[in-house]
């Protein structure tokens, strides 16, 4: 893989992040990290700005997830399962991505590309469920591009040490899970609140306004 990115560069990265969010099994954290540091100029090569290594990343996440979601909006669930094994999709993989998505919804396209595993092959459960395409690739950048520059920017800043990083950082990915599934918690709490609240002040307001205009004004 250090090869074919320190040879191709930003279209290395664009590719292999399209693989990896079309349930290929291609960690994202290497991927990213050695793009960052091939920017920093910590691997032959060409040395592409950091900011096209992150975009290319972005873009690839956003090409396989449609990919991904298209298998899975227009396959089904058996053509996955049967043919899965051959992209080295595993079964349980799979079982974990629609649990995820089925306990917490759209969102979990969004918190779900911080979490390894997860974040590979949640657009197939997405697709089964006939999530509509213009959210899906909505929360499907939003998730992206918090993980893809936080990786690049990382690689690009430790250079020659992007491997003990990427051995590494599995930890701190959970940690930002957490940190962006407990705000996305919080402003849908508060969302919630708000509907309820203005749902049960229409009522109020439909009556004050059918009411004689002398009641109105008394």
């Amino acid at each position: 893989m250090q090869h074919f990115i320190a040879s191709h560069g930003v279209l290395a990265v664009f590719l292999l992040m399209a693989l990896e969010s079309a349930c290929i099994p291609i960690p994202s954290e290497v991927i990213m990290l050695m793009g960052g540091a091939l920017a920093a100029g910590a691997i032959e090569g060409s040395h592409p700005s950091l900011v096209l290594v992150i975009v290319a990343g972005v873009v690839g996440n956003v090409v396989g997830s449609y990919v991904a979601w298209g298998v899975g909006r227009y396959g089904g669930p058996a053509v996955i399962r049967r043919f899965g094994r051959y992209v080295f999709l595993r079964e349980h993989d799979l079982d974990k991505a629609e649990r995820w998505f089925e306990r917490r919804g759209a969102v979990s396209v969004l918190v779900g590309r911080l979490l390894p595993v997860i974040r590979t092959f949640i657009s197939l459960p997405a697709g089964i469920a006939a999530m509509p395409p213009l959210r899906f690739g909505v929360y499907t950048t939003l998730g992206c591009i918090p993980w893809t520059a936080v990786l690049g920017i990382a690689g690009y800043a430790v250079g020659d040490h992007w491997e003990k990083i990427a051995n590494a950082f599995h930890g701190p990915s959970y940690i930002i899970a957490g940190i962006v599934a407990v705000i996305l918690i919080v402003l849908a709490a508060r969302h919630v609140k708000r509907r309820r609240a203005s749902t049960a002040a229409e009522p109020v307001a439909a009556d004050t306004t059918d009411a004689p205009i002398s009641d109105r004004m008394a």
